[in-house]
């Protein structure tokens, strides 16, 4: 699938600022069927903008407006080709890897309950089968619902809750995937849903030994299909965040983001 996306994150200030450095995720990643096409990030008050790849290999555009301002407005535009499912063939993880996607963090904490949790869908000697069952039975756990967590809530919390959005459904799974052994890592980007939705998304691939990486969708219950778009991937959400930065003043801040993913 052929797609475009329109991604606008506008920061307003109640007072003017004097500076303000940003980080910013959201070039698509290119490999292992996906192709970013083009890639543009403008913006307002104008910066000149470097560009660095992170650990994870992540596109890590990052600016400093040093002129005084009230509002930034930052235009990123893609055109990306999507593959029809995602597989990574691995034949063995580095040990470097393979510690960072089974240790617990701040998100997605190794925690008892989740334990006891994943521990009731666990199939023995097979990984695949195991991660699938806690994918499908994370999506009829947990209730869809705007506004019941934000940004900090850890996967713990989420499962107390009973309620989330893509980003606790996705901190479950890979607590729950890690607490059973399997390797589990956090995927942001954006999903287009046959025109009806268009919107930021997070999901997980999990790592089967022998056979490399899976990428699953808890939130829909379903493996990536070729109307995800891949933009960065990390040990949880505090390691791919779209928006990172600090300013000099001392306004109160506002971020509003619109997203728009259409057939290119």
């Amino acid at each position: 699938m052929r797609l475009k996306i329109e991604h606008t994150t506008t920061f307003s200030y109640d007072q003017p600022i004097s500076e303000a450095y940003t980080e910013m995720r959201l070039k698509p990643l290119n490999g292992y069927g996906q192709h970013c096409l083009s890639f543009s990030l403008s913006t307002e008050p104008y910066d000149e903008q470097l560009d660095y790849v992170d650990r994870f290999g992540n596109n890590v555009s990052h600016f400093d407006v040093i002129q005084p301002h009230s509002q930034l407005v930052v235009a990123a535009k893609s055109e990306v080709l999507t593959p029809t499912h995602f597989f990574q063939p691995l034949a063995e993880l580095p040990p470097l890897d393979e510690y960072d996607h089974l240790q617990g963090t701040a998100y997605a904490p190794l925690a008892d309950e989740i334990g006891a949790f994943a521990a009731l869908q666990a199939r023995e000697a097979d990984p695949r089968a195991t991660a699938l069952a806690l994918m499908a039975h994370i999506h009829g756990t947990l209730i869809y619902e705007v506004g019941a967590t934000d940004v900090s809530t850890t996967a713990a919390e989420a499962l107390a809750l009973g309620r989330g959005v893509c980003q606790d459904f996705s901190h479950l799974m890979l607590a729950a995937c890690r607490s059973q052994g399997i390797p589990a890592r956090y995927v942001s980007g954006y999903l287009y849903n046959n025109g009806r939705t268009a919107a930021s998304h997070a999901w997980v691939d999990v790592y089967l030994r022998g056979e490399g990486w899976l990428s699953l969708d808890p939130t829909h219950d379903r493996e990536q299909t070729d109307e995800y778009v891949r933009v960065a991937i990390g040990r949880d959400y505090a390691d791919v965040p779209p928006t990172l930065g600090i300013f000099v003043g001392d306004a109160k801040e506002r971020m509003d983001v619109t997203v728009k993913v259409d057939l290119a």
